[in-house]
């Protein structure tokens, strides 16, 4: 297909794009809304309008029209450079060409992490299967979903697992409110505004008919993740970062820490839109990614340098880690009541609980157990679902037990 298009090209240099060439646009923007670019018919339709009026036998001329026109926000360039430099694979009569007008600079750079996501949108099903084909792939999904909602994420393949992915994007991520001490006008709340009602009395010369009131505002809750990235965690660790990035993208007031043998503040690096970005910079920022455990250390830096910052407002944590700790003593335990004391809600998401048999027998887990309020599994699609509805649910009481001084 690209190397047909490509000698069309050299031959129509100022043909408009019909036939081939109008197949092969409309293929690549395709192609693009499978790599996560929002690109409608309405762009498709305005690039057959522009590649009328250039020269289209320049490569360069090319690139440039149709990012103009399919790229509108600035990390999505790299994608479509990516994705423009498979599609329409240079020919050998272009050589010559792209020596006398280069491409732009971004176009000649090292794909980013985000580009791995337009190889596979190249190599999907129904950009080059037919109809009955993916009737039939459809028919099967249904009962492969079933399958995939409840297999452990450690089992997966590498398709599986971008599946997956997929999912946890596609998920509804929980919105538990939380009442706040201020107040917005309400019809059904249960506090009289006075001064609102008073000055609408002065429009009936004082007789009060409208009695005006307000309702306490809520916001969500803020929640703090702490990850645990150690080697016992490596088969997990990048899908909990890809559900703490949706999180992330629908919530503003969430706070990301990675810990193995330190603990890594990556909350900015999390609220970069590109999930494959987002996870780069993470891993760029973490020294100690798949190496020991100290969960007491880790626990200890947060609870100094940062509770204060990020557990006001009534905050939800959730731990997620199998609770293997180095050097398991009373220190661990010291730490994690001080965060169940700093926090409206402790969630310790557990990988090991995905065995039916699963004892709580490490010193660690032991240890850390009787300052948790919820002890879940976290292992497959099922079990992330069950995180969200009980993350929807409505808050308990903030307990107000003080925080012992640190040792």
């Amino acid at each position: 297909m690209t190397g047909r298009w490509s000698r069309t090209l050299a031959i129509n240099h100022l043909a408009p794009p019909t036939g081939a060439i109008a197949d092969n646009i409309a293929g690549f923007a395709r192609a693009l809304r499978a790599a996560g670019l929002p690109v409608g018919p309405g762009a498709v339709i305005d690039a057959m309008t522009a590649l009328e009026a250039i020269d289209i036998g320049k490569r360069a001329d090319v690139f440039t029209t149709l990012e103009s026109i399919f790229v509108k926000r600035r990390e999505h360039a790299l994608i479509f450079a990516q994705a423009f430099e498979l599609f329409f694979r240079a020919a050998e009569e272009w050589k010559s060409m792209l020596d006398s007008v280069p491409l732009p600079d971004h176009a000649k750079k090292k794909p980013k992490p985000a580009s791995r996501r337009v190889q596979e949108a190249m190599a999907q099903p129904q950009m080059h299967e037919e109809p009955q084909t993916l009737e039939q792939d459809l028919r099967l999904s249904v009962s492969d979903r079933e399958v995939l909602q409840k297999k452990d994420f450690a089992q997966m393949s590498a398709a599986e697992i971008a599946e997956v992915t997929r999912a946890i994007e596609k998920m509804r991520l929980p919105q538990a409110e939380l009442k706040t001490r201020r107040h917005k006008p309400d019809p059904r709340g249960a506090r009289i505004d006075m001064r609102k009602t008073l000055r609408e009395a002065l429009r009936t010369e004082g007789e009060i008919i409208n009695i005006q009131r307000l309702g306490r505002i809520e916001k969500p809750a803020p929640i703090v993740a702490l990850l645990d990235i150690s080697g016992s965690m490596s088969e997990y660790t990048r899908l909990f970062l890809h559900f703490l990035h949706a999180i992330t993208d629908a919530r503003k007031r969430v706070s990301v820490f990675l810990f193995g043998t330190r603990l890594t503040n990556v909350s900015r690096a999390l609220r970069q839109r590109d999930p494959d970005e987002a996870l780069a910079s993470c891993s760029a920022s973490v020294e100690d990614w798949a190496g020991g455990t100290r969960i007491a250390t880790s626990l200890h830096t947060f609870n100094k340098l940062w509770a204060r910052r990020v557990l006001g407002q009534g905050a939800i944590v959730l731990l997620i880690s199998d609770g293997l700790e180095r050097e398991a003593d009373d220190k661990l335990a010291f730490e994690m009541d001080r965060l169940h004391r700093s926090c409206r809600r402790l969630i310790w998401l557990n990988p090991l609980l995905r065995y039916s048999g699963f004892e709580a027998k490490a010193q660690g887990i032991k240890l850390m157990l009787p300052h948790v309020d919820e002890f879940r599994p976290v292992h497959n699609l099922t079990s992330i679902a069950a995180l969200i509805s009980a993350l929807s649910s409505p808050l308990p009481p903030h307990h107000r037990s003080a925080i012992r001084s640190a040792a």
